[in-house]
């Protein structure tokens, strides 16, 4: 379920009626169901019906607890009411999907935690109040001025808009970077026949060029190197902690080259399917209880790691390294064996790195020799450093992170003197840092406190969604234009807008609550009311921000091309093409938003009978579906059972040769409320399209014309049809170049019609009786006598009686 502004007082969802500031306290909010179509809420009352016992088997996270609550207040009320106080409610807890842990969880059932629920309901409701004020304000302030910010959002997060800070942060130091120039000593000796190693200069390197061929002078004096110490020491290099979800979501960025959103999607598969456990915890640390031994033996016979798993096994495992026990899940751990074939691409990648982790937490260390030679040349010190490998552990099955090879160092003690062969100074430059990599960001997400193991993946997928950073190669982000004048903006307004202290304090909040230890109404009303006097602070000073915006992007009268005339000035206005496209008039100051994700040339230079704007058409491509619209009308709707956004194809003019009523033809195959209607530019590839959803229907190749009638169908209702043909072309009986009958049962068109992205059939095409099985439109008519293009309801079951 979503929290969302209630429909109950819709004038909160429209953005034009309501001051934004209302948003922190009078719209009420509710929750509905993210996917409607499932009507998982009706089906969970279907089952629930009549029942005694319910037991909850939910994920076991903050949000799964929440989710319980919502399945509860869709059962309890259908449910068989208790004995007495007899328990009735139940709550699973689990962390993988297998027999093991299912039935420890069925023989070990808990309650549902009404204080997690609650921090999850707080979290949800904070960040849609705070993020809808300030975004609908930035949005409508700044797409009102300004053409060219590619962007059709200009969205606020209270975690969304901090994730969006460290990138810019990151791009500031890059851009103040100035760079510095340095001086490094360098030194080879010779040993034995060919050998030859290269000394590093013990102070590093020297800012001054004087002082740095001072010591290059003093060297150059010396022949020969001498060696002052030689030391030798055994090191170990750690094995891994058990893995959580931040580690997944980092090394995945940086190793396997994929999002944190992917990534997460990924994760969740594998555990449905069984092949991981729970794959959002915060814990690096096994729980004493925890089977190491039996996870190890299903990958006993996995055909990569075999050798490895069965060589621990014999040996006996090494104890895994104490992590941070965060209470909530195990560590993320395979469950199961599985094959490249069976996971295929990015799962089998993802899956592959987990196991092999797991299996490095309960190997050895890997232990090496560290040798370490000290020379003298002159009065300056060098130094060598050399490691050997005496036991791999656990880089076998993380070879990644094994020691890289070196040369092996000479055998030498104090004392022994190397001839030099060369000495040199190197100059160089300080370097600025890179921009922030997807896992660095993670990190400093983490490290604040910004979102959780599972809100972490979105907050970056939404600030590259909304255009504010591009992921560049190595998978790092760098900032827009537009993401960079944002951030700049907040701090010149209200740092603690972008700074990530203050969403890391309300999580602080939110943790109390999910502990029993903080009220949730107090925390809800106290950090909204600070995020109030925020946004109007903010509202007030926005003259900052937009002194920054101007610099940067160019008002929307000195953008976008002339493409249509204004209705009410008869000027060219402007096509903005840039997201959102829309049309502006410098004249009359006025925007009309248009519809996206298509393009909108003129259309034949046509106007529209109301309002005397030209027209404009809209298309998805030559294989979609294409139809006139007039911007002020799509704007702002002429008549009742319109909505703003409409287009011709579902305006109910009832004389306009554009509109619905003159050029609807009949039901749409597939959707509940849509209407087939011609499109007049498709010729000589004639279509017609549904005004709802994406079916397109392809008849009458070739004809000159095709006109809808004021007729209808006797036996479905649909419009009929006149079409005339190219007579060298014509596909009717005779030589005939026109005919007029219904698109569906007129036997001389049923071969004409082709349906394209439906997945229903018209049984005429198939040579079937439609005549005889089924009812079209309804007989209601509209002024100008065009037949009522509304479907009734009661009609639905006769219509599916056209297509299997």
């Amino acid at each position: 379920m979503d929290c969302v502004l209630s429909d109950a007082q819709r004038k909160y969802n429209n953005w034009d009626k309501v001051d934004p500031a209302e948003l922190f306290s009078k719209a009420p909010t509710e929750k509905k169901e993210a996917n409607p179509k499932l009507n998982m809420v009706k089906f969970l009352k279907v089952e629930g019906r009549s029942c005694d016992y319910v037991v909850l088997w939910l994920d076991c996270d903050k949000e799964g607890e929440n989710i319980c609550f919502e399945v509860l207040d869709a059962v309890l009320p259908v449910m068989n009411k208790p004995r007495g106080t007899e328990k009735t409610i139940y709550r699973a807890k689990f962390s993988s999907i297998t027999d093991t842990d299912i039935c420890n969880a069925m023989n070990h059932l808990g309650e549902p935690n009404r204080n997690e629920a609650l921090s999850v309901d707080a979290r949800q409701e904070l960040d849609l109040r705070i993020g809808c004020a300030f975004t609908r304000f930035q949005t409508k302030y700044f797409q009102g001025k300004y053409g060219n910010l590619d962007s059709s959002l200009i969205s606020f997060g209270p975690c969304q808009t901090p994730t969006l800070g460290f990138c810019v942060e990151r791009h500031d130091k890059i851009q103040s970077f100035k760079p510095e120039a340095y001086w490094v000593l360098q030194a080879k000796v010779n040993y034995e026949k060919e050998g030859s190693l290269t000394l590093e200069w013990d102070r590093v390197r020297v800012f001054d060029r004087e002082i740095a061929q001072l010591f290059l002078n003093i060297t150059k004096t010396a022949k020969e190197a001498k060696v002052e110490s030689v030391s030798k020491k055994e090191k170990a290099k750690q094995r891994p902690l058990a893995l959580n979800t931040v580690e997944m979501l980092r090394v995945a960025s940086s190793a396997l080259g994929m999002g944190p959103q992917h990534t997460m999607q990924i994760a969740e598969r594998l555990y449905t399917q069984g092949y991981i456990s729970y794959p959002r915890t915060e814990t690096t640390h096994y729980p004493e209880n925890f089977d190491l031994k039996g996870s190890l033996r299903q990958q006993a016979n996995n055909l990569y790691w075999a050798e490895t798993v069965k060589a621990l096994l014999s040996e006996g495992i090494n104890r895994p390294r104490k992590g941070h026990d965060a209470g909530d899940h195990p560590p993320i751990t395979p469950m199961r064996s599985a094959t490249e074939a069976e996971l295929g691409g990015d799962g089998w990648r993802l899956y592959e790195y987990i196991t092999r982790h797991f299996i490095a937490t309960v190997s050895a260390d890997c232990k090496y020799l560290q040798t370490t030679i000290a020379f003298s040349i002159g009065p300056e010190r060098f130094t060598c450093v050399g490691k050997t490998v005496i036991s791999p552990g656990f880089t076998e099955i993380m070879p990644w992170q094994s020691i890289p090879p070196e040369e092996n160092l000479p055998n030498c003690e104090r004392g022994d003197i190397f001839p030099i062969s060369e000495v040199k100074l190197l100059e160089k430059q300080t370097n600025p840092p890179d921009y922030l990599t997807e896992a660095e960001l993670i990190t400093l997400m983490e490290k604040h406190g910004i979102g959780t193991d599972a809100s972490i993946p979105v907050h970056i997928n939404n600030v590259c969604q909304r255009n504010y950073v591009t992921v560049e190669s190595g998978r790092r982000l760098k900032p827009t234009n537009l993401g960079i004048v944002l951030v700049h903006g907040y701090y010149k307004i209200d740092a603690e807008l972008v700074l990530p202290t203050i969403r890391s304090a309300v999580e602080k909040q939110l943790n109390l609550i999910a502990q029993g230890k903080a009220n949730y109404h107090q925390v809800l009303e106290h950090t909204l009311d600070i995020f109030k006097r925020k946004f109007h602070y903010f509202v007030d000073s926005i003259a900052g921000m937009d002194e920054l915006m101007e610099v940067s992007f160019s008002p929307l009268a000195a953008t976008g091309k002339p493409l249509s005339r204004c209705g009410k000035c008869h000027r060219f206005m402007k096509y903005i093409q840039a997201k959102p496209s829309r049309l502006h008039c410098s004249h009359c100051d006025e925007t009309y938003s248009l519809p996206q994700n298509g393009t909108i040339k003129l259309y034949k230079e046509l106007r529209c009978p109301l309002d005397d704007f030209e027209l404009v058409l809209w298309s998805s491509g030559s294989r979609g579906k294409s139809y006139p619209l007039c911007p002020y009308c799509t704007n702002h709707p002429p008549f009742r059972d319109m909505k703003k956004g409409m287009g011709c194809n579902e305006c109910t003019h009832p004389t306009c040769q554009h509109s619905l009523s003159m050029l609807g033809i009949g039901q749409c195959v597939e959707c509940e409320n849509g209407v087939l209607v011609l499109d007049p530019t498709s010729g000589p590839k004639w279509k017609m399209a549904c005004n709802k959803c994406n079916v397109v229907v392809h008849f009458f190749e070739n004809a000159h014309k095709v006109r809808v009638s004021a007729e209808t169908c006797e036996s479905c209702d649909a419009a009929l049809v006149h079409v005339d043909f190219n007579k060298a072309k014509s596909p009717l009986p005779g030589d005939e170049t026109q005919h007029s009958g219904c698109v569906f049962c007129d036997p001389v068109f049923q071969d004409l019609v082709e349906l394209k992205h439906a997945a229903m059939r018209h049984p005429m095409h198939r040579g079937g009786q439609g005549k005889r099985q089924g009812r079209g439109r309804g007989k209601g008519r509209r002024p100008g006598g065009r037949p009522n293009p509304r479907k009734p309801k009661d009609k639905m079951a006769a219509l599916a009686a056209y297509f299997v």
